[in-house]
């Protein structure tokens, strides 16, 4: 039987299966399209992750694939994992879009996140190392020093916001729990920048700031239950504020 697999790279095809079969090998995505799909993606998620894209916002997979410098398959590949995630949808007009989101449905995500997120900051102040907290201190201090600015970057100021969150999150130590958080951002990022990016004065206001600054002392303290409380506060103060502007779908 003729092999696709050279002996001297080490592999080996498994029982059952015939690498010389036709049916299979056009199974086979090719590697360089898999691996700039998974790029795309990733880039994506980033954005909506970080609140760069604001709800009802459509994305042009044309633009997108422009801007990645790819071609329009791993961007079309990309765009289907996140309709599959529910961080896209297809509108009846057949254009992508970030969903609009009920004030019902987003309270629910914030409950969500409270539950998993405080679960995760908790699980952060116990196992943290020293570099985990230099980590985490370096993301509080970048995010209040952008928030002290006159004129803050909004969109800057929204990154930095994520960077702090998942720099706490890495701390405990569970790539699974940093996954399953991910996938909630994808869903809440664009939203949460109807919170950081509505106005400099609630930046100042203290609400994140003071609630950041309390996880990093939790943290550093070694007390779970501080920290826990702590993102659990800050979550529910983005999402009481975001609610009470109006701005999500009745």
């Amino acid at each position: 039987m003729t092999t696709l697999v050279q002996p001297c790279l080490g592999l080996a095809p498994k029982p059952g299966m015939r690498l010389d079969n036709r049916d299979t090998l056009e199974r086979i995505e090719p590697l360089d399209r898999q691996t700039l799909g998974e790029r795309a993606y990733a880039r994506l998620s980033e954005l909506l992750v970080s609140g760069r894209m604001a709800p009802g916002e459509k994305v042009s997979l044309r633009g997108a694939a422009g801007a990645l410098g790819v071609s329009m398959m791993p961007v079309r590949e990309a765009v289907s994992r996140l309709v599959a995630d529910r961080a896209l949808e297809v509108t009846p007009n057949r254009a992508i879009r970030v969903p609009m989101m009920s004030a019902a449905q987003f309270r629910e995500l914030a409950d969500v996140r409270i539950s998993i997120e405080g679960h995760a900051a908790a699980q952060a102040a116990s196992r943290r190392t020293e570099d985990d907290l230099a980590q985490i201190a370096a993301a509080e201090a970048a995010f209040r020093r952008q928030s002290a600015l006159p004129d803050p970057d909004s969109g800057l100021t929204v990154g930095l916001n994520k960077d702090f969150h998942f720099a706490v999150y890495a701390a405990a130590g569970s790539p699974l729990l940093v996954e399953i958080i991910r996938g909630l951002w994808l869903k809440a990022g664009p939203v949460i920048n109807l919170d950081l990016r509505a106005s400099p004065d609630r930046l100042r206001e203290g609400g994140a700031l003071r609630f950041h600054a309390d996880a990093l002392a939790a943290i550093r303290a070694r007390d779970g239950a501080a920290a826990r409380a702590a993102i659990a506060a800050d979550i529910t103060g983005a999402a009481d504020f975001i609610i009470s502007r109006g701005a999500l779908a009745p």
